[in-house]
């Protein structure tokens, strides 16, 4: 195999100083990338397994206070967390009415519930979101620094060709074939980050349309129940 064949030491050993820094940041950056790529993977899957649990409990359980205590056992549920935000603050409005208040005259009333619905469906989303811009600045930047890499690595191979005054292929071929080593370098950082950032993408907006629908039916059920 060709990649096998490649003697990365000498390559190392003969590559310029620019040539070293831009393999160090694409290794960086590659292997920060393929750590978060990992770290998401988990954090999303298990976010939709608890989700799926915490969505049966949700349409089979007629009290909302075991619900809620169910909901706080489903911790990595984005829906569990919006449910939690949604109930705490219909529970402060519970007790303004046994302190005489009506519910429906409560300053804000159901629009409280519905905010608290939304501030926690954003900040959820933001959780989902973090640090996936990083795996979209790799996938877009990577093969343009790798292609830097190669460049100045060929100038540098032509400087010396120009110096020595020697240009057969024997002198050409290694040092142009070690540069094009910068820019395997950066698709090799660039394409797992962008299809892992799209996959997530794709995945958290999934997350979002659900936060939005269980919003909305548990803003009809508290209306139904709770300010008639």
């Amino acid at each position: 195999m060709i990649l096998a064949a490649i003697n990365y030491l000498d390559v190392l050993k003969s590559a310029s100083g620019i040539e070293l820094m831009v393999l160090v940041l694409l290794a960086f950056a590659s292997a920060y990338s393929w750590a978060l790529i990992g770290m998401k993977v988990m954090q999303l899957r298990k976010a939709r397994g608890e989700s799926v649990s915490f969505l049966d409990t949700f349409w089979k359980s007629s009290r909302l206070d075991a619900i809620y205590s169910t909901s706080q056992k489903l911790d990595a549920s984005p829906l569990a967390r919006v449910f939690r935000a949604g109930y705490e603050e219909l529970s402060k409005l519970a007790k303004d009415k046994a302190g005489g208040e009506a519910m429906s005259e409560k300053l804000g009333g159901i629009e409280n519930v519905e905010r608290a619905l939304n501030r926690a469906s954003l900040a959820e989303i933001t959780t989902l979101e973090a640090h996936i811009s990083f795996l979209g600045t790799v996938g877009s930047t990577a093969p343009f620094i790798g292609l830097f890499g190669t460049v100045m690595g060929i100038l540098g191979a032509f400087n010396e060709i120009a110096e020595k005054g020697n240009a057969t292929i024997t002198t050409v071929a290694a040092p142009i074939g070690n540069a094009l080593l910068a820019t395997a370098a950066g698709l090799f950082a660039a394409i797992p980050a962008v299809v892992a950032y799209n996959s997530f993408v794709s995945r958290i907006k999934i997350f979002d349309t659900e936060m939005a629908n269980f919003s909305n039916d548990f803003l009809n059920i508290v209306k139904r129940h709770f300010f008639k």
